[in-house]
């Protein structure tokens, strides 16, 4: 809540929206958020961040606001992210992408149609093919 309150264009991405999504196991020991690219890091000294920067519809689309506390919080769409953690695979693991994308088609979180749409804006869409084919076989 208060890294959404001093930096205002942070999106919750990655293992931090699977975790607020409630897919996979994974508990990041930082908060992962997403920025424009260009924009000046935060100075926060706690929570510890880590910072994916993404350009035009990358960062724009699949953005949900949600409300705790009264405050409101940016975080990507569970489609959006499993699409984000397939372009971030180098960072995450691809371990860490296949179990957000079985875990989310499992609980019935996303269609083929949404991830179909969100592995073209992040380029991943051949890539992911392959995973797509064979879940929905």
């Amino acid at each position: 809540m208060e890294v959404s309150q001093r930096v205002p264009k942070a999106v919750l991405c990655l293992l931090s929206a699977l975790q607020f999504h409630q897919i996979g196991t994974q508990m990041p020991h930082e908060m992962w958020i997403a920025l424009p690219a260009g924009t000046q890091s935060p100075a926060l000294d706690y929570p510890p961040l880590r910072i994916a920067r993404l350009k035009g519809a990358a960062y724009s689309e699949g953005i949900e606001t949600v409300t705790l506390h009264g405050v409101p919080i940016r975080v990507y769409t569970v489609a959006k992210t499993v699409t984000d953690c397939f372009k971030f695979r180098q960072k995450i693991g691809l371990d860490v992408a296949l179990e957000a994308l079985k875990d989310a088609w499992r609980a019935r979180k996303i269609t083929t149609a949404d991830i179909s749409h969100f592995a073209k804006i992040n380029r991943v869409d051949k890539v992911m093919q392959p995973y797509l084919e064979a879940m929905v076989a």
